[in-house]
């Protein structure tokens, strides 16, 4: 199948708008990407031309977008390109959506704070998950202590994996 995919970095411009469809659920927002250069002349960064993309997510993506985005959020989109050209009250109009197939905060100019989607587990009463192990204390716990020892028939753990040691 012959696709465009592209990543396109740039800010959120307008606040996502979700909804429900017969055929899943349906997110879109505008996406603005501005070039920027060095202007040899002032000595410094400038701003190029902006380019406006209408981003749309679809199922799972659709949700967290509507629940993560803010207009100015700094953003990575890759999807497939859709270029449409229409006529509206005479005059030729060309537009560009992206199909995302991702969408994450820009970690280059912010921090971001990750949280997993609750999904419902088929069954999920029946199966008991090991805690994850506090890889921030200071002192290693029944799980860290599991992994040190090759062999550990510890439930979860890793055949011949290695601690390693933080300073």
């Amino acid at each position: 199948m012959n696709e465009t995919i592209i990543c396109a970095v740039g800010n959120v411009a307008t606040q996502p708008v979700y909804r429900e469809l017969a055929s899943g659920a349906s997110a879109r927002f505008r996406l603005a990407v501005t070039s920027r250069y060095w202007d040899r002349e002032r000595n410094l960064w400038a701003d190029g031309h902006t380019n406006f993309f209408t981003v749309w997510a679809n199922r799972q993506l659709a949700a967290n977008v509507a629940a993560s985005l803010n207009v100015g959020d700094p953003v990575v989109v890759q999807g497939r390109l859709k270029v449409r050209t229409d006529v509206h009250e005479g005059q030729n109009r060309t537009s560009a959506d992206l199909d995302a197939t991702a969408v994450g905060h820009d970690l280059a100019r912010g921090t971001s704070a990750f949280r997993r989607a609750a999904r419902p587990e088929p069954g999920a009463a029946a199966v008991h998950r090991q805690p994850e192990p506090d890889w921030e204390s200071p002192h290693p716990g029944p799980a860290a202590s599991a992994l040190a020892a090759p062999g550990s028939a510890h439930p979860g753990s890793r055949q011949g994996a290695q601690a390693v040691a933080v300073t």
